[in-house]
């Protein structure tokens, strides 16, 4: 599996998991993403805001726009009381998940190859 398909059976968690300390605006949510994944992961336009749309349609965010000293108003995205449950529940099968493959691969939690 590429990265590509790991990205994407991830997105909707990642994006929830930032929201959940505070709303953010696009950019700044792929600028996080890149900064904390030490560059592993990069949320493009194409990604990041049909992303962000569905997860608006699922009722799991919500979006404001906002004035902005540095410029043009920006929209915003807020995780939603809905969408803190379905975090806690794809937590909960993430790490699930990760205790089965650990299992089956025997790479050892925590252990990375470069990252």
């Amino acid at each position: 599996m590429g990265k590509t398909e790991l990205i994407k059976g991830s997105t909707e968690m990642i994006l929830l998991s930032l929201l959940q300390d505070k709303a953010m605006y696009g950019y700044e949510l792929a600028q996080t993403i890149e900064r904390m994944s030490e560059g592993f992961l990069r949320f493009r336009e194409g990604t990041l805001y049909p992303a962000l749309k569905k997860l608006e349609m699922q009722g799991l965010v919500e979006s404001y726009w906002q004035n902005s000293a540095e410029g043009p108003r920006r929209k915003y995205y807020a995780i939603t009381i809905t969408g803190k449950k379905a975090l806690a529940e794809m937590r909960n099968e993430w790490g699930v998940f990760q205790r089965i493959i650990h299992r089956i691969t025997g790479v050892p939690y925590g252990e990375s190859q470069g990252v």
